[in-house]
C-alpha cells in the first residue's frame, strides 16, 4: 500500500530545475527554482548596484546616468510589479566593468522585447541583439518580481533551460519604476559588467 501511494504522488508532482518540486510540473516559488549561485546574486543585489554606479560615476558617466532619471535608483519600486503581457521597447544599460577591456558605463540601442504567458507564469524575452536574456517572472510581494532565466547569444535560435549551464542562468528583478515604465535588474552577470539594467516601456 506505501508503495501505490507513493507511485500517486509522484504522479503529481513533478522535479523542475535546480530540484524545485511543485504540483503538476509548474515551479511557481522562486526560492524552490533558484540555484545556490543566483540565490547569493540577488541576496546581493544591493552591494552590485553601490559597485556599479561607483564605477560608472567613477569613469565619468553622472550626468549620462542621472539623465535616466529613476531608472538608476535602486530604492524607487512601485506597487503593481508585474508587467503586463505585450511587447515592449527595452535598453539595455551595462553598468561597472568587471573586466581591463570592458567599460563602466554602456549604454545600447532600442531592441525589442516581450512578456508573453508561458503556462502559469509570464515570461520576459528580449528578442533582437546579441546578447538575449529569457527568463520567467516569479511574484515576490507587492514591488518586485523575480527574474530567473538564461541567456541567448548570437544566432542561437533557441535557449537553454534554466539550471542547465551556469555559465548561462541569469537571475535579477523586475520593478515598477513609473506609470509605465519598469526595469529588470540583473546583478553580478557572468559577461562584461557588474550590473544590466534593462528599462521597459510598453510598445503601444
Amino acid at each position: 500500500m506505501r508503495a501505490i501511494l507513493y507511485l500517486l504522488l509522484a504522479s503529481t508532482l513533478a522535479v523542475g530545475p535546480a530540484g524545485a518540486m511543485a504540483r503538476d510540473g509548474v515551479p511557481t516559488n522562486w526560492h524552490n527554482v533558484a540555484s545556490d549561485a543566483d540565490r547569493d546574486r540577488l541576496r546581493n543585489i544591493r552591494q552590485a548596484w553601490t559597485d556599479a554606479l561607483a564605477k560608472a560615476r567613477g569613469a565619468g558617466n553622472t550626468k549620462a546616468i542621472a539623465a535616466q532619471g529613476v531608472l538608476f535608483d535602486p530604492d524607487v519600486a512601485l506597487d503593481n510589479a508585474k508587467p503586463p503581457a505585450g511587447d515592449y521597447h527595452c535598453r539595455v544599460f551595462k553598468l561597472g566593468a568587471k573586466g581591463a577591456g570592458n567599460s563602466d558605463f554602456v549604454a545600447y540601442p532600442t531592441f525589442r522585447c516581450r512578456v508573453a504567458i508561458d503556462g502559469a507564469l509570464p515570461r520576459l524575452s528580449k528578442l533582437a541583439g546579441s546578447q538575449r536574456p529569457t527568463g520567467q517572472l516569479f511574484d515576490d510581494g507587492r514591488y518586485r518580481q523575480i527574474f530567473l532565466g538564461t541567456l541567448e547569444l548570437g544566432d542561437e535560435r533557441s535557449a537553454l533551460e534554466y539550471g542547465r549551464d551556469a555559465g548561462r542562468d541569469m537571475a535579477g528583478t523586475v520593478e515598477r519604476i513609473g506609470p509605465r515604465r519598469w526595469r529588470l535588474t540583473l546583478p553580478y552577470p557572468h559577461f562584461e559588467s557588474v550590473l544590466d539594467v534593462i528599462e521597459l516601456v510598453p510598445a503601444r
